[in-house]
């Protein structure tokens, strides 16, 4: 089960020293998945590498095999006994590393992977919109440099590009594999700051953030209602505020519903400047 191997060197292989290094797990989507850890128990290796994070708490584990340097991660999924035990068999390395940059640097592996396999979608960026959304971030949350932000439903990264612009700092998420393609192509999105996951999973893969953007939320229709309320839980736990547009009225008092039968609060807005996408907007606060 050897990995893709992604297009160049990486930041995974810097921080672990070993060039060329495959991660075991497909795709980011992968990574909290218990069967690697099972796989990895029984890899025959000659030598092996482990990182552990500022707690000394382990970040991930690689092999020397016959296919060359594979490493499995684990900052979102616990190593079993077994598996630390195959590491001592080994007498291998220990290397330390702050566990944002392994976090950053497993997205930014994914990302490349994704970028290589991928075929981007067509363009989608309506150049009027951008600016109509730079207006709304700034007439909605002014200034608020260095503060982390969860864009979820990213798209091809027009949130993510306009939260950088105002010094913020995203983290982004969609499940569209050809949008993000798109995204990180065009700069738009970065690679160490972007997952290709399901959001409706999202506190599987991150810790939070201080705010949380979803832009052009919807379409919510009666067959995929449930879907969005639970993006949109997901969204609400992970962050201490929120601003989500929607394109109509019905959809906005829907995330209302949802966000205030968690104990937040909610003020619903229209938003002259854009009738279509970003219509109406939910600015929403955790008591």
């Amino acid at each position: 089960m050897p990995g893709v191997t992604p297009p160049h060197e990486t930041l995974v292989s810097k921080v672990l020293e070993l060039p060329g290094v495959r991660c075991i797990e497909p795709a980011f989507a992968d990574l909290p998945d218990d069967t690697f850890t099972a796989w990895m128990e029984d890899l025959p290796a000659d030598q092996g590498r482990l990182l552990v994070d500022e707690d000394s708490d382990p970040l991930a584990m690689a092999f020397h095999t016959g296919q060359g340097w594979l490493a499995g991660s684990f900052h979102l999924r616990e190593p079993t006994l077994a598996l630390i035990e195959h590491f001592e068999e080994l007498n291998g390395d220990i290397f330390q590393e702050d566990r944002a940059v392994w976090e950053e640097a497993v997205r930014e592996y994914y990302s490349l992977i994704l970028m290589e396999t991928t075929t981007p979608a067509l363009e989608d960026l309506n150049p009027a919109r951008t600016g109509q959304v730079r207006d709304l971030l700034a007439e909605c949350w002014g200034e608020r440099v260095g503060v982390s932000c969860l864009d979820c439903g990213c798209g091809s990264g027009l949130g993510s590009l306009l939260l950088r612009e105002r010094g913020m700092r995203p983290l982004s998420y969609d499940n569209d594999e050809s949008l993000l393609s798109l995204g990180l192509s065009r700069g738009r999105l970065l690679p160490g700051e972007t997952m290709c996951i399901d959001a409706t999973y999202a506190s599987r893969y991150c810790r939070g953030a201080e705010a949380g953007l979803g832009l052009m939320f919807g379409e919510i229709n009666a067959f995929n209602e449930q879907d969005w309320e639970m993006i949109t839980a997901e969204l609400l736990a992970l962050t201490k505020d929120c601003l989500v547009t929607v394109g109509t009225e019905r959809e906005a008092h829907l995330i209302q519903s949802w966000a205030e039968a968690r104990r937040c609060r909610v003020e619903v807005r229209e938003n002259g400047r854009d009738p279509i996408y970003d219509r109406w907007v939910c600015l929403i606060e955790r008591e």
